[in-house]
């Protein structure tokens, strides 16, 4: 082919080629290719930048007329092409969650979660376990799994940001497995924010006739006679159960470690009869902040009471939010109670009770009635007979509370 031939064929390919779909361009090219004659197919495939593979696949096609059989819509025959590559690599994906669990962040009320793993970094880790997927495909399955591309301004809103901080989301993720190993409750625990109970506006939308959405009060000063709710929930992460003691006084370390007592006497006791420890996953503050000693004080109680290990790892300041409890119980009850004034401590129990997920989750609730006061103080003698072990790694925010022998055993109460 002289030079003005093949200068017409690069230009008609270079004109065509961007408004064709995969399969037209494959049937163009070798068509082109079968115009020229010998040496077509070298000289299509450097014009237009196409493996020769893929034009000797369209001439195929043509003299077997099965450009012409192909189903409306698609590019190739059903089967043809690469398989997907959670297809080719059986259990990719829960491998990628194995990586990228510990360092998975989320909106708790959005139910958005993303990742502070780069993608490259993944794809390194998934290497390492034999899996063979691109970062562009690790993407796509992220976005699959409903991870979402976040810029880092959550990041800058925490107002000093702890050095070992991803460090100790590694550590809580380690306990985690090795509890789990155990067949030991691995529990994330937290106290919700309290409501008033009454008739008040509640947040979000449900579907009514129009004109008779519920009447509410136009204001949301608490009624005293009703008081509020503090809902302190128990989430058991491997189970996807959840546990709620709605108290109606003070949110205090007594009423947190009462909240875990009620959930092993109703749930725990029947679920883990043979576990001799309890992992609690914590916020750093709150009424079961690592810095509060009743806190301490009242967990040695419990261990003494269930003869078990009490092991806690708080989430680093700033980093409540990802406690796990966060988006798997007390995000799902926000959803259920939408639009729903909470005007009575048995609606409050009654919905959070019905809270369920397509993802199986059940929650128990129940009330406590006991009345909290804050200010209870644990003095030096008493605070210095816990059998506490700080773990090597930051001891403050991670530590084992063993059971006393009965003769050291004090009541602070």
């Amino acid at each position: 082919m002289d030079m003005n031939g093949k200068e017409q064929v690069k230009e008609r390919i270079m004109r065509m080629l961007p408004i064709l779909d995969e399969r037209q361009r494959r049937v163009f090219l070798a068509t082109e290719a079968l115009a020229i004659g010998h040496g077509g197919v070298k000289t299509v495939s450097e014009i237009a930048g196409v493996s020769r593979v893929t034009i000797i696949g369209g001439k195929k096609e043509i003299s077997n007329g099965e450009h012409a059989l192909l189903p409306v819509g698609r590019s190739r025959q059903p089967g043809a092409g690469r398989k997907p590559v959670v297809e080719k690599h059986k259990g990719i994906i829960e491998a990628i969650g194995r990586i990228i669990e510990p360092h998975t962040k989320g909106d708790p009320m959005t139910f958005l979660t993303w990742c502070s793993k780069s993608l490259r970094n993944i794809e390194e880790s998934l290497k390492s376990e034999g899996f063979d997927a691109s970062y562009v495909t690790i993407a796509k399955i992220l976005r699959n799994e409903g991870y979402s591309l976040q810029a880092n301004r959550k990041e800058l809103a925490i107002a000093k940001s702890n050095s070992d901080r991803d460090a100790q989301f590694e550590y809580i993720n380690k306990q985690t497995g090795l509890f789990f190993m155990k067949n030991a409750p691995v529990l994330s625990i937290d106290a919700k924010k309290k409501e008033n109970i009454g008739n008040f506006k509640n947040n979000g939308k449900e579907y009514h006739k129009s004109g008779e959405a519920p009447k509410v009060l136009d204001h949301d000063f608490p009624v005293k006679e009703l008081g509020k709710a503090t809902p302190y929930g128990i989430y058991d992460i491997f189970k996807n159960e959840g546990f709620v003691n709605v108290g109606i006084s003070k949110d205090t370390a007594e009423f947190a470690v009462e909240s875990i007592r009620k959930w092993w006497n109703a749930t725990g006791r029947k679920s883990y009869p043979d576990a001799k420890e309890i992992l609690l996953t914590a916020d750093s503050g709150g009424s079961n902040g690592y810095r509060v000693r009743l806190w301490k004080a009242e967990l040695q109680i419990l261990a003494n009471e269930l003869r078990k290990k009490i092991t806690v790892v708080h989430f680093p300041p700033g980093t409540s939010k990802w406690n796990k409890i966060e988006h798997r119980l007390f995000s799902f009850i926000s959803k259920n109670w939408r639009g729903r004034p909470l005007i009575s401590l048995a609606v409050i129990v009654s919905l959070i009770g019905s809270t369920t997920t397509q993802n199986g989750l059940k929650v128990d609730c129940v009330v406590d009635e006991w009345k909290y006061e804050r200010g209870v103080e644990v003095s030096d003698e008493e605070f210095n007979s816990i059998v506490i072990k700080p773990h090597k790694f930051h001891g403050e925010w991670n530590y084992t509370i063993s059971p006393q022998k009965k003769s050291e055993q004090k009541q602070w109460k």
